[in-house]
């Protein structure tokens, strides 16, 4: 079997990159890739292999930085500075003393608490949405990226009427996070957004000292003044940053990709439509995620020399777990390519897999699981319009710039 190119920077691929991952995972399941300079590892049982494994380091932004001319590092140094302090970039014991305080935001009663408001602003939406008397919408723009934007920025006490700002700095910081590869001035871009972001939330940070608040940044805010190293003035910041931008981007596309794979499968968008079980929902949910999931790639580094599937993995390697190719093995999945959403089981890794398991999954699928049954009960008939999907130029998050539908009948319900 011919074994696939895989460029990353090709529309063709970031529509559609099932099957050329189909075609790895059956010809070269470890593949060495001089497009990405890193090895890409596509079977379910291996991507756990490398997942699980404490010597592959999530700390992918200090050997980027290491590998970079003097000229350069000096222009993306708040870049790292901030970034390189995210929780899913740090190794234990760092991790697991960051992960302890963030933990904080995602108990069952903080999300117990949180959930009225996800209610309250799903219904504000869709309202929104009828009252424009529009038939084709941009539901990214009008729905899917106001729900989880509006949530985390309540969470973190920033106004909503920041969001157009911060929606234009993530979408700087997601050109470095996803491995943008058609985006020749991504560092730069990053960069700015990050300077402009922390900028605003030590200014937020400042009005919280001020007047004490009862959100997550403030819960943030006195585990860095409690002392004892338990959060640093950058670790603060980067945190905040770090919020802001897992806490949106992910769901975002989530529902929108979710949406997507509902309604060109009409079958099952009735079937969801009538579900009033909220474990039958879940389920759907959870096939969402694997079917077409937000996160079809995570990034490891080797800190040792590694064999997996016969191939040696040298240390200061990179090494691509691909989570797409995974969540549709036919060794671990009946029919992978099948869109089922009372899939059972369904051990999908979209959220990871071991030590770096998303601390924000609850959040993403409670919004998920409220959001995507009330929004396709009201628009029963949606459907697809504007041609092919603009899906953003990124490796290791996946989801549409624009999605563009049309609404048809407004359900009565």
């Amino acid at each position: 079997m011919t074994i696939p190119h895989l460029d990353p920077g090709d529309p063709a691929y970031r529509a559609n990159p099932y099957p050329v991952l189909a075609q790895l995972r059956e010809a070269d399941p470890v593949h060495w890739s001089p497009a990405l300079k890193g090895w890409v590892v596509t079977r379910y049982e291996d991507v756990q292999t490398v997942m699980r494994a404490a010597a592959m380091s999530a700390d992918r932004i200090t050997p980027f930085y290491a590998s970079l001319p003097s000229e350069t590092r000096s222009r993306v140094e708040s870049l790292v500075r901030y970034l390189g302090r995210w929780l899913v970039f740090r190794d234990p014991p760092d991790h697991t003393r960051l992960r302890g305080l963030i933990a904080r935001a995602f108990t069952p009663k903080a999300l117990a608490d949180i959930r009225p408001n996800v209610e309250a602003i799903v219904a504000h939406l869709l309202e929104r949405i009828e009252s424009t008397g529009r038939d084709e919408i941009d539901l990214v723009a009008e729905f899917a990226n106001l729900l989880p934007a509006y949530v985390i920025m309540d969470m973190l006490g920033v106004p909503r009427a920041m969001l157009p700002q911060f929606k234009a700095w993530s979408d700087d910081i997601r050109l470095f996070i996803g491995t943008a590869k058609a985006t020749p001035d991504k560092y730069e871009r990053t960069r700015r957004g990050v300077e402009a972001m922390a900028d605003a939330f030590r200014a937020l940070i400042a009005e919280h000292r001020l007047e004490r608040r009862h959100d997550v940044l403030q819960t943030l805010i006195d585990a860095h003044e409690e002392g004892s190293g338990r959060l640093t003035d950058d670790e603060l910041i980067a945190t905040s940053i770090l919020f802001l931008f897992a806490g949106h981007e992910t769901t975002t596309a989530l529902i929108a990709v979710g949406s997507a794979a509902l309604v060109t499968h009409p079958a099952e968008r009735n079937k969801l439509v009538a579900l009033d079980r909220p474990e039958a929902i879940a389920s759907a949910v959870e096939e969402m995620l694997r079917y077409d999931g937000p996160t079809p790639a995570m990034v490891r580094v080797a800190l040792q020399d590694h064999t997996i599937g016969g191939k040696r993995i040298a240390s200061g390697d990179r090494v691509y777990t691909m989570i797409a190719a995974a969540n549709r093995d036919p060794a671990v999945f009946h029919q992978p390519d099948r869109f089922d959403i009372s899939r059972s089981p369904n051990p999908h890794m979209t959220f990871g897999f071991g030590t770096h398991f998303c601390l924000g999954a609850p959040l993403a699928r409670l919004e998920a699981q409220i959001a995507l049954p009330r929004l396709h009960r009201a628009y029963p008939e949606m459907d697809l319009c504007g041609g092919d999907l603009d899906w953003a130029d990124g490796l290791v998050l996946r989801g549409p710039a624009k999605l563009m539908v049309r609404l048809g009948r407004r359900s009565a319900s």
